[in-house]
């Protein structure tokens, strides 16, 4: 049976899988198939990579782990004229520098240790292309100088060579990394900063773009019920209403390694609460007990008293994930103190 038809008589349980997600506003979505989101901060994205996309203009990617910078870089390349050209990929902070030159240039026969034979780089490869360098941030200071002298001259020598070669490519960057402040105390070399930040791009994370989790929830849950042949139809309110109160450090890549694991784990039917990692149901939504200090201009007892019931109802809310009868118990109250409690205080269950 079709999910979303399957899913229809239960709406109001929670997420419900569709066929069709539609990942964004662009017309052409096929050159954006892979990247998911609505929300204002993402049609800006998108927007805003139509307009460079066709440029040959540098690109620096700015945004924390896991935000998909890689993602947003092969998109400019699709969207550009090198699109049938190579995109070569290079993550600057996982290689050594002695390698990484190597990879980025090529080297000669006898170079170094090991150069048994003659190696095209990175640059020589991607011509006509674009080469995406990942963590630039962490490049060292002398690589960073010939990565300068390809953006103004686009030409090089390989490791131990003395031939120039000139290559066309067009260079991406993205870090996670505050290049500014690197370029304060001295660790990033001002000129290639400016050289970089031509047109800059900044991924939201997902805490900035919560409106987008239960896309991408769908979006997973249908990838990875097909690669593991399970059959996860869904997930409940209460459940939704964690992952996104939830402040996802590792972003999207979190989420998605979350969702993977529920896949497996569960099998079939719908997640709920009792599914998520205990990270998620222990602090997810957790507010702070408001504090008691008295200031010299003193403290209105009233005020303070209604704050801190007000604070420990919404605690043992989600603590039990909004199940009033084990609210009640936690609380020594009677069902009925407590939903009139939670009435006057106007609380339920947070929507972001």
């Amino acid at each position: 049976m079709n999910s979303a038809v399957k899913g229809s008589t239960r709406e109001s349980q929670g997420l419900r899988l569709v066929n069709d997600i539609p990942s964004h506003g662009s017309k052409n979505r096929e050159k954006f198939e892979d990247i998911i989101g609505q929300s204002v901060k993402m049609q800006e994205i998108f927007t805003l990579v139509e307009k460079v996309a066709d440029s040959d203009s540098t690109v620096i990617i700015n945004g924390e782990s896991g935000t998909g910078k890689g993602l947003i870089a092969r998109a400019i390349h699709k969207n550009s004229d090198r699109k049938d050209k190579a995109f070569i990929t290079i993550n600057c902070g996982a290689i050594p520098e002695n390698l990484l030159e190597s990879e980025l240039f090529g080297h000669v026969r006898g170079a170094f240790t090991g150069a048994t034979s003659s190696k095209p780089g990175k640059f020589e490869l991607a011509n006509g292309g674009s080469v995406f360098l990942d963590e630039i941030g962490d490049m060292s200071a002398n690589l960073q100088v010939k990565i300068l002298r390809v953006l103004e001259e686009r030409e090089f020598e390989q490791v131990g060579g003395s031939k120039t070669i000139t290559a066309d490519v067009r260079i991406i960057a993205a870090t996670h990394r505050d290049l500014e402040k690197l370029v304060q105390e001295g660790t990033f070399r001002e000129d290639l900063f400016y050289r970089l930040n031509v047109i800059p791009v900044e991924i939201p994370s997902l805490r900035k773009r919560k409106s987008d989790i239960p896309l991408l929830v769908s979006h997973f849950l249908k990838g990875f019920n097909a690669k593991n042949g399970k059959d996860v139809q869904g997930v409940t309110n209460d459940a939704m209403n964690i992952m996104k109160e939830h402040a996802w450090p590792g972003n999207v890549r979190e989420l998605k390694n979350m969702v993977e694991r529920l896949v497996v784990l569960k099998g079939e039917g719908d997640i709920d609460p009792l599914d998520l990692p205990e990270k998620l149901r222990g602090k997810g939504g957790h507010s702070e007990l408001p504090s008691m200090e008295i200031s010299e201009d003193g403290i209105s007892l009233n005020t303070a008293v209604t704050d801190f019931e007000k604070a420990l109802i919404l605690e043992s809310l989600q603590k039990t994930n909004w199940v009033k009868n084990q609210a009640a118990k936690l609380l020594r109250l009677n069902r009925t103190t407590l939903v009139e409690k939670i009435k006057r205080h106007h609380l339920q269950p947070s929507h972001i």
